[in-house]
């Protein structure tokens, strides 16, 4: 029996190997032909390409020899030798192959020199060795020999040439023989090389011919060995036609048109019969035996019991079977199968034989468990979301409420369950109490959804009412048809009292209760619309209370706030209702009165004033008396300002009130220069600001003339001037004022002292002639009076290695008389240094000269007023010669301001005076920079203080 079982298999194998064999010697054979052809046209290919790098060297080796010949130039030979080099290699590697046994490194080496890629170098060597004697390559060779004799010859006249030019020779006639000779190779070479090109062509068409042939005989071959199977095919064809006719005839009574596996079990013999689907279904291989416990073993053992019951019982007491059971896998989950059988029974009943299907129903398993999973969370979410849902069929009658919509309407499911929806909900609109109509009605009636824009409440039967948010949706079958609707509600009460607390929060001060700067310039704007279109006329009230900074000092924060509250609610017993009083931030109110005009806002003005007099705030066991400066600006239709300008003007009119001496009521006319000057120094804030963050403040410099030394030492006055947003340069007199009155000289004449330091330190550093022997800087009397200054000071000399003795600081009458004990202690811990210190402006302040004689300064400056009219004026005359005295007699040198003239300088030359300064000795220019046009309308000669 084994020798049996293996007889057939050896058959079909000789019989296999007896008609593949043949065919397979073919294919090897076209296969060596088609190898061997692609190998030749590779190689002949790349002969081409070297060709075509051979001719082109050769052509730039002519061409670089005849400049050569013409130019003598080492280069040119070089470039001569480069191009040579190419056809030398190619015959390098020739005269190799030619060798019985070549040296493939030397054929390498001369074909790479040559310009041929390595990779094409061994199909070259391999044509040239076994093919050089055949045909058109032998043809093309003996072209390669020749031509190689050819390029002896050029590179032969190249060494001539080469020796000659480089002693020196330069024979004319010489070079035109040579050149000459060049021409005439060339004219060789270019027919060798077309015959090269031609003769590696022809030899490629043979080679395609000679392919051609064989291909020819190999199908002709191949042909003779198909016809004379196929008699032997054909034989065979019938013969397995009648087995798969007979195997066919075996599986009529199970096929039923499906994919699904099909058994046979014979209880007579025992044997059972599996289909290969279900074979592939259980897991079994081709070659198991077909016994019913190798099928049981296939299931789970969880299902294994199962299905032997159900056959049992479907064997022995007739039972339909019909079971479901699983299949463990290899990788992954097992999988699930659906049996159903039949049997055939004899006439005691007893199941002869059974057939039957099995179909795999993982898919529907995992869709069940899927829609069940998806059935419970829709259930569970509908029972635990915070919103209230309501669920209605076809006609609008309620289906189902979730929890969250029972708590809302206070209805359960199973009282409202047949009840329409506007039953058990009655919506009305919030802002109009308007009723709203059963929105699923409307849904069913055909509106694909529902919303409403405005904004509703729940109103119950007792008359409480919740904000809710709704929306209404159709729910459709798979057909598109109307199945019901779905209502959901949201109570948003506290959403909507949280919005409205935002709302009041976002236009109202905490502190006070009052409306913030947004709010009132919404209002301001709507009054001036009002304005406009209806000619109503409205007035702005700017308050700011008067030592407010005393109460926070005095009594903490807490006590400040309860005052801004305090009067906060003054405001309302004093103004309309219609009135708008908004607090801007610190101790500063607006009030908007409308429809009023100067007259009554005045009176309303004072009333609060006085109010706010009569105050006496207290706090704890101390009291205050409080006051508040008021600005006012009434317009009318006729009136046009900004909202920015109307703001900015009562601001201007508070500030004056304030520096008119607190607790009064300040006006504002568009005529008012008063009032118009202070906006205008409020405006300059900004610009100063801005000017000190870009940098843009540029120093100027004006000698100041020693006359009493021939050449005097270089004494010069450190300028200012602010460089505008246009690039214009502005005077100190423009924006200095402004600076003083809003603090701002501290931060200038920081500025200053570091940039006109960092000048002199860079000038030194770059060995710049005339260097001033000492510079004049102004401080403000504000400067003087900041702690800290002189430790900046300080800083300054040390970080820019200046001496001290070379500064000498500027400081104005007024500002050392208004703080004589601090501009004193400053002056001496300075000269301490080693500065200087100069007493500007003398005389402007009218002050007693006993000043002079205390304040320990080096220098006075006689006040330019004087000086500019002392001819024509005794008394300014008399006014100058009396301070140059008292400051010689004081020990102090003097200087003259503004000596423009040279009648001027003359005068005061002969009184005496030390020093003068003026635009007859020179123009103020930038600092250190002795050179360079100067306008004199941008030289002013105020100083930077």
């Amino acid at each position: 029996m084994p020798g049996r079982g293996r007889r057939p298999e050896l058959v079909k194998g000789d019989r296999a190997a007896e008609i593949v064999t043949p065919f397979v010697l073919v294919v090897v054979v076209m296969i060596g032909l088609c190898v061997a052809s692609l190998d030749i046209l590779s190689a002949a290919r790349a002969f081409v390409g070297g060709e075509s790098r051979w001719s082109k060297a050769q052509k730039i080796a002519v061409s670089s020899l005849q400049h050569y010949l013409s130019s003598n130039a080492e280069a040119d030979y070089r470039q001569f030798l480069d191009a040579v080099a190419v056809p030398l290699g190619h015959r390098a590697g020739r005269v190799e192959l030619d060798r019985a046994h070549p040296d493939m490194s030397v054929v390498t080496e001369g074909f790479r020199r040559g310009g041929t890629d390595e990779a094409d170098i061994p199909g070259m060597a391999r044509l040239y060795r076994y093919f050089h004697n055949v045909g058109s390559i032998r043809r093309a060779v003996d072209i390669w020999v020749e031509a190689d004799r050819s390029i002896d010859d050029m590179v032969a006249l190249g060494a001539d040439a080469h020796r000659r030019i480089s002693a020196g020779e330069r024979d004319r006639a010489w070079a035109e023989s040579t050149s000459a000779q060049l021409r005439a190779i060339d004219e060789r070479l270019t027919p060798m090389e077309y015959a090269f090109t031609d003769a590696l062509g022809s030899a490629s068409r043979e080679t395609v011919n000679l392919l051609r042939v064989w291909l020819c005989l190999a199908a002709a071959t191949m042909v003779l060995i198909a016809a004379r199977r196929a008699r032997r095919l054909l034989d065979d064809r019938v013969r397995v036609a009648d087995e798969l006719r007979a195997s066919e005839d075996r599986f009529q009574l199970a096929v039923a048109g499906s994919n699904d596996g099909l058994w046979d079990w014979d209880r007579t013999t025992g044997h059972i019969y599996l289909s290969p689907r279900l074979r592939q279904m259980l897991g079994l291989n081709i070659t198991d035996d077909g016994a019913a416990t190798s099928v049981f073993l296939c299931l789970h053992p969880d299902d294994r019991r199962q299905v032997m019951r159900a056959v049992t019982a479907h064997v022995w007491r007739n039972h339909p079977l019909n079971v479901e059971f699983r299949v463990p896998q290899r990788f992954g989950a097992p999988r699930w199968f659906h049996a159903r059988g039949a049997s055939s029974r004899d006439a005691t009943g007893a199941s002869r034989r059974m057939a039957g299907s099995v179909t795999e129903i993982t898919e529907r398993r995992k869709a069940d468990a899927m829609l069940f999973a998806a059935k419970e969370r829709a259930e569970v979410t509908l029972q635990s979301i915070g919103d209230a849902v309501i669920t209605t069929d076809a006609t609008g009658c309620i289906e189902l409420l979730n929890p969250s919509a029972e708590r809302l309407t206070r209805w359960t499911t199973d009282r409202a369950r047949g009840r329409p929806v506007g039953s058990i909900c009655h919506f009305v609109a919030e802002s109009s109490g308007v009723p709203i109509a059963d929105p699923v009605m409307q849904v069913l009636d055909g509106q694909p959804a529902w919303s409403q824009n405005d904004k509703l409440v729940l109103m119950h039967p007792e008359g409480t009412t919740i904000a809710v948010d709704l929306t209404a949706t159709p729910i459709r079958d798979r057909s598109g048809n109307m199945d019901g609707a779905v209502l959901v509600l949201r109570d948003v009460s506290s959403d909507r009292e949280h919005a409205a607390q935002l709302s009041y929060q976002a236009s109202h001060d905490v502190l006070t209760g009052l409306i913030n700067r947004r709010e009132f310039e919404r209002r301001l704007a709507r009054a001036m619309t009002s304005a406009e279109s209806n000619g109503r006329p409205f007035t702005v009230l700017y308050l700011d209370l008067d030592q407010f900074k005393v109460v926070n000092d005095t009594c903490s924060h807490a006590a400040g706030d309860e005052l801004l509250r305090q009067i906060a609610a003054l405001f309302f017993e004093h103004v309309r209702p219609t009135d708008a009083v908004a607090r801007l931030g610190g101790d500063e109110f607006v009030v908007l009165l409308e429809d009023c005009d100067a007259d009554a806002a005045l009176t309303v003005a004072e009333g609060l004033r006085v109010a706010i007099g009569d105050l006496n705030f207290a706090f704890g066991e101390r009291g205050f008396a409080t006051s508040a400066s008021i600005g006012l600006v009434s317009l009318s239709a006729d009136d046009r300002l900004a909202r920015e300008d109307i703001l900015g003007a009562a601001d201007a009119a508070c500030h004056l009130a304030k520096e008119k001496g607190r607790n009064r009521v300040q006006t504002y006319h568009l005529d008012d220069d008063e009032v118009a000057v202070r906006q205008t120094e409020m405006s300059w804030v900004s610009r100063i600001q801005a000017a000190l963050a870009s940098q843009r403040f540029a120093l100027y410099e004006q000698d100041i003339v020693d006359l009493r030394r021939h050449p005097p030492h270089r004494h010069v006055e450190v300028l200012l001037r602010m460089v505008g947003e246009d690039g214009e340069l502005i005077p100190p007199r423009a924006f200095i004022p402004a600076a003083e009155r809003y603090g701002l000289m501290p931060s200038i004449d920081r500025w200053v002292v570091q940039s006109a330091f960092a000048a002199l330190r860079g000038a030194m550093d770059r060995g710049v002639a005339e260097i001033p022997s000492q510079c004049a800087i102004n401080l403000s009397g504000t400067s003087l009076c900041e702690e800290g200054f002189a430790v900046f000071l300080r800083q300054q000399f040390a970080a820019f290695d200046i001496a001290p003795s070379s500064i000498c600081f500027e400081i104005t009458e007024t500002a050392a008389i208004s703080s004589l004990s601090r501009a004193t202690a400053f002056i001496h811990e300075m000269r301490a240094l080693g500065c200087y210190f100069s007493l500007d402006d003398f005389g402007a302040g009218m002050s007693s000269f006993t000043y002079l004689k205390h304040l320990p300064v080096d220098f006075v400056k006689i006040e330019g007023s004087f000086v500019k009219d002392m001819i024509d004026d005794p008394i300014d005359y008399a006014m100058v010669e009396a301070i140059n005295n008292i400051g010689h007699v004081t020990g102090k040198r003097t200087i003259a301001e503004c000596v423009s003239t040279p009648e001027l300088l003359a005068a005061v030359h002969r009184l005496g005076i030390d020093f003068a300064q003026g635009f007859v000795l020179s123009v103020p220019r930038p600092f250190l920079q002795r050179t360079g046009p100067l306008g004199t309308a941008r030289a002013s000669t105020h100083s930077s203080a």
